[in-house]
């Protein structure tokens, strides 16, 4: 996001009579038909005008003529770039948002049929609570690799996941409650600060966590508002090739997310790779001492998703995809740490040179 704030229209304070809503889609033809008419559907029961940009970040298969249906029925704004990945896309779509409050959603997330209602009596009511994730439900039904993610976030954000409700979270406890841009409401003036102020450990914007290095900035200046009135239902991508992908990614964007920053992941994260360091070690002077310990972690996985409350197709999820995950996450890992390394050093290096 790098050109300067375009000029929006004022409005009462505490009003949410219209709505920009950035989605970039990459190759999504089946999902993002389903969000719009979803997003369409929820903002004429709250009484809401839209303004939709959806970017089409260069995808390959059918999503361009779909987003041309979509265009010629409902009026969203089209853009189409060359493949830059999410990051770019959603620059490119608050850049063309036009009003000032944008609902960030990607377009596998379908907003609640009554959700917008919902967050624009809250608006109204207290115009002070000025940023809000929404409360994300992961359809599980017949896809085990969205179960073991959906199992993932219940040990990690437990404190909200075993007890739903109304809360907020800034900087002092952002780590303990679950967060995202894939469906953000946020005033334009607040995300346009915080991406000003946004810097990854990495060179590669594609490979930059743009979920939770953009809201620390956000909490670090205001509270943050959660509640499952606030609804969405992710719709997972199925498939081991898939599920390989998203879990390398994901390794790589955590180091970028949580490295840099003190806290209770941050402490977690070092010990995990002290853990495995030793797991390696003893492997190698004793493979049945080691083999037992990486058996031990593989189970833990399971067992702590049914600790934090999971389901049972949660809990067998995460027994059978923790042999892939642990390693290919590691991997990622560190492959982010490679890359934030790197960037130091070339730091420096053009540091000695002036």
């Amino acid at each position: 996001m790098t050109s300067e704030p375009k000029a929006v229209p004022e409005v009462a304070a505490g009003a949410l009579d219209s709505l920009s809503v950035v989605i970039p889609v990459y190759n999504e033809e089946t999902w993002v038909r389903t969000a719009v008419d979803a997003l369409c559907a929820a903002a004429d029961t709250a009484g809401i005008r839209l303004d939709v940009v959806v970017v089409d970040d260069g995808s390959t298969d059918g999503t361009p003529a779909v987003l041309r249906t979509l265009a010629a029925r409902t009026g969203i704004r089209v853009i189409t770039q060359r493949n830059a990945g999410r990051l770019a896309a959603r620059s490119r779509g608050v850049d063309e948002a036009r009003e000032p409050s944008i609902l960030l959603l990607d377009s596998r997330v379908i907003v609640g049929p009554d959700s917008l209602r919902w967050i624009r009596r809250q608006v109204a009511q207290h115009p002070e609570r000025r940023v809000w994730c929404g409360h994300v439900d992961v359809e599980t039904s017949g896809n085990p690799f969205a179960a073991f993610w959906s199992g993932l976030v219940k040990v990690g954000w437990r404190r909200y996941t075993a007890d739903p409700r109304l809360v907020s979270f800034g900087a002092e406890d952002f780590d303990y409650y679950p967060k995202g841009t894939g469906c953000l409401l946020i005033p334009r003036d607040v995300l346009l600060g915080a991406v000003h102020g946004f810097e990854s450990l990495y060179d590669d914007a594609k490979l930059a966590s743009d979920d939770t290095r953009l809201l620390r900035h956000v909490a670090g200046e205001h509270r943050i508002w959660l509640s499952p009135d606030f609804a969405f239902l992710y719709h997972g991508k199925s498939g081991a090739r898939g599920f390989i992908r998203q879990s390398y990614f994901r390794g790589t964007t955590f180091v970028d997310g949580y490295l840099g920053q003190a806290g209770v992941v941050r402490r977690a994260l070092i010990a995990a790779l002290v853990a495995a360091g030793l797991v390696g070690v003893v492997a190698v002077r004793k493979p049945k001492v080691g083999a037992a310990g990486a058996a031990a972690a593989l189970a833990a996985i399971p067992a702590a998703v049914r600790t934090a409350g999971g389901t049972a197709d949660e809990v067998r999820a995460a027994a059978a995809l923790a042999p892939v995950f642990v390693p290919v996450f590691g991997a990622g890992i560190l492959r982010g740490l490679a890359l934030a390394a790197g960037r130091v050093v070339r730091g420096s290096r053009t540091v000695l040179d002036e």
